[in-house]
């Protein structure tokens, strides 16, 4: 084994949630060591749309995806936080004196006091629809993710989806591709009713075309996709002339290892407390997307929220004979800490 990395903290996932939680940490003097599998910090964001504009996020009436995460890693930035980045989290091992040795796929060892799982939706892969041969067609017409919305300049695209990634690319590409087709089976959605309202909206103004009640069902082409066949709720079929098919039907989660390791999982998430966070097994914590509790919503805010609260709690592993509290001093009559 080799020679270990010691810190107080380490955390998997490099995500925004793990990336604010290395900020409520620093604050209370401990240290964190992030690990991702991914060979860069930012977690879906920077992987799956990394131009995306985010909207819920405190003092932000938007933010691109990408420009949140440097936002993050600047604010973090002070408390020197250490990285394995590329390497995936093999084996968690408790030591006698209950801490644990974090190990990676390539041998890395990470000793640390706590352990916080902040792994978005483990890994994972795009949910795509079952459709004949489409599988001829990606990265030649079909993608599951918009990496770069340029590439659909003056274009005509399809969306297919319901939720909050196929109604905000819908708005966003929208001044960005010639022709939008958004494709949804219901008549309501399952995003944010803001972006469900302009949504219907650019669909009266006639700047996209909205097809409710209606499915995808074929694709055709000669080499690169030229048709996509819409079925509406009469089973009738319409090909429509498109250049890029961007079905957003959601990820399909994998826990990977870190089913194995002990803690309470309930549909492919980490069941928690949300006094702090806590998965019931001593000094391991879960926030953000891959933990679940009662009300839980799937935000990067929520997930801030949960950080702080982890980061408290935790504290007391790292310094056990420190009590957490804030004394108040004046200096020139001012208040401080």
């Amino acid at each position: 084994m080799n020679v270990p990395h010691t810190t107080d903290i380490c955390i998997i996932g490099a995500g925004p949630v793990g990336l604010f939680a290395v900020f409520e940490a620093g604050l209370l003097k401990m240290r964190c060591h992030l690990i991702d599998a991914l060979p860069q910090v930012g977690g879906q964001l920077s992987e799956i749309y990394p131009h995306k504009p985010i909207y819920d996020i405190p003092g932000y009436p938007a933010i691109n995806a990408q420009e949140l995460v440097d936002n993050l890693m600047e604010q973090i930035k002070p408390f020197n936080p250490s990285f394995t980045l590329g390497e995936r989290v093999e084996a968690l091992e408790r030591q006698s004196d209950d801490s644990y040795h974090v190990i990676g796929n390539d041998g890395t060892v990470i000793h640390a006091q706590v352990v916080v799982i902040a792994g978005g939706l483990g890994s994972f892969e795009p949910r795509k629809p079952e459709i004949p041969r489409l599988v001829d067609f990606e990265g030649k017409g079909v993608n599951y993710m918009v990496r770069n919305p340029e590439d659909y300049r003056d274009k005509r695209i399809v969306i297919a989806g319901g939720g909050d990634s196929a109604l905000d690319w819908t708005v966003f590409l929208s001044d960005v591709a010639r022709e939008v087709t958004l494709v949804h089976r219901s008549d309501s959605f399952r995003g944010a009713p803001d972006s469900a309202e302009k949504v219907f909206s650019l669909a009266e103004k006639g700047k996209i075309r909205l097809l409710l009640h209606s499915n995808l069902s074929s694709v055709h082409g000669n080499g690169t996709l030229s048709h996509v066949g819409i079925t509406d709720k009469d089973k009738h079929e319409t090909l429509l002339e498109t250049d890029a098919l961007i079905p957003l039907f959601g990820l399909s989660p994998k826990l990977g290892p870190i089913a194995h390791w002990g803690l309470t999982i309930d549909k492919s998430a980490i069941a928690v407390d949300t006094v702090d966070y806590s998965t019931g097994v001593d000094r391991i914590y879960a926030i953000g997307d891959i933990n679940t509790y009662p009300g839980k919503l799937k935000l990067i805010l929520c997930g801030f929220h949960e950080a702080a609260l982890m980061a408290q709690s935790a504290f007391k592993y790292v310094y056990p004979s420190v009590k957490l509290t804030f004394k108040y001093t004046t200096v020139n009559g001012v208040n401080a800490f």
